[in-house]
């Protein structure tokens, strides 16, 4: 049965990890095209109560089943993850948390699966990151996985067997690091960036790249969460897509060395380059919790806890890479995808959102 979205087909879709950034795009964009019927579950309701969500805990089996035992969902969109201390244990939790959700479903009509992973697939996770031998750059899909431990390769692992036990297909997407609105999200570089730039104009300081001289100079990419949810949405309804996995980017690529003066002109503040050594977010903010409260007083922002505004130590771990990292999308384009952003565009689009919602000043 094809699944293209222009066809008159009765689809309803639970979209998991719906208040992320990725999740939230995800219901926008589904929003927008007729046909759909959307369920949220996460951790908090979406804003505003539409559309309907479905309260649960993803770590508990019980409170699964006993909150999907009535819901019948056609598709699945997994978004959501939970962090933790080590691989070992990220691989537990997540793995279980998608396995747990998917046996919950057992009695629904699911007829497709897109989970969204990451670039880490390449690299290796946060405890080993880019330690061992990588993949040459643009990665490619057909890559083979790192000798490591990678909770990825669990919850593919676990989305592949229940594919073969339940019946549905599949797909899964690999994102650069995501561009997109969220607030109080772990892992936010579009919102961490105009804290810091915000801050540094509040403060009259220099807007400091924090990373490393590789990625100051080297080419790499990004992945705009409504391109994202675009691709997610395509692939689990198009027949030709479907029980593949994909990289997802925006399809341009760029250098932090001219990235970084375009986000500073846009808040007004002086661009200050690599220098000798990564100047980290975690140091360059230490103690900045006040003057962003001061900052939100003074300009009537929505939000005056900073720890719900900046993911410091993500976007430290992004741009302190000592190693070049941009994706392939020549897979999606082959089989039909021809979905593309400009990665400046993201930035500005973003930040303009945040500035008309008074998140940032």
């Amino acid at each position: 049965m094809a699944l293209n979205a222009d066809k008159n087909h009765n689809k309803t879709a639970l979209v998991v990890g719906a208040s992320g950034i990725a999740g939230s795009a995800i219901v926008e964009k589904l929003g927008e095209n007729d046909g759909w019927t959307v369920l949220t579950l996460s951790r908090n309701p979406v804003s505003g109560g539409q559309p309907r969500h479905v309260s649960a805990d993803l770590l508990s089996t019980d409170s699964l089943a006993q909150a999907l035992s009535d819901e019948k969902p056609t598709h699945i969109f997994f978004t959501a993850w939970s962090r933790q201390s080590t691989e070992q244990e990220n691989i537990r939790v997540n793995a279980a948390m998608l396995r747990d959700l998917l046996a919950a479903l057992e009695h629904a009509p699911v007829e497709h699966v897109a989970l969204m992973t990451g670039l880490k697939h390449y690299l290796g996770p946060f405890e080993t990151y880019g330690a061992g031998p990588i993949p040459e750059t643009p990665f490619r899909e057909e890559a083979p996985r790192l000798p490591a431990p990678n909770f990825y390769y669990a919850q593919e692992d676990e989305l592949w067997a229940a594919a073969e036990r339940q019946g549905f297909r599949w797909s899964v997407h690999r994102s650069h690091t995501v561009i997109g609105h969220a607030v109080g999200n772990a892992m936010n570089m579009g919102l961490t960036l105009a804290a810091q730039a915000s801050i540094c104009k509040e403060l009259g300081r220099p807007f400091v790249f924090p990373g490393s001289e590789t990625q100051w100079n080297s080419l790499t990419d990004m992945t705009d969460a409504d391109l994202l949810a675009e691709h997610m949405i395509w692939a689990a309804t198009t027949d030709e897509a479907h029980n593949q996995a994909y990289n997802v980017v925006n399809g341009d690529v760029f250098r932090w060395r001219w990235m970084w003066p375009q986000i500073a002109a846009y808040f007004g503040v002086e661009a200050e380059g690599f220098e000798g050594s990564p100047r980290p977010l975690e140091e360059q903010m230490q103690g900045m919790e006040s003057v962003w409260s001061q900052i939100a007083a003074n300009h009537g922002l929505a939000e005056a806890d900073l720890s719900k505004i900046a993911s410091w130590w993500h976007t430290d771990a992004d741009l302190g890479r000592h190693l070049e990292v941009l994706a392939d999308m020549g897979k999606s384009r082959v089989a039909g995808f021809t979905g593309y952003r400009r990665t400046d565009d993201s930035f500005r689009q973003l930040f303009d959102r945040y500035r008309s919602e008074k998140i940032i000043p």
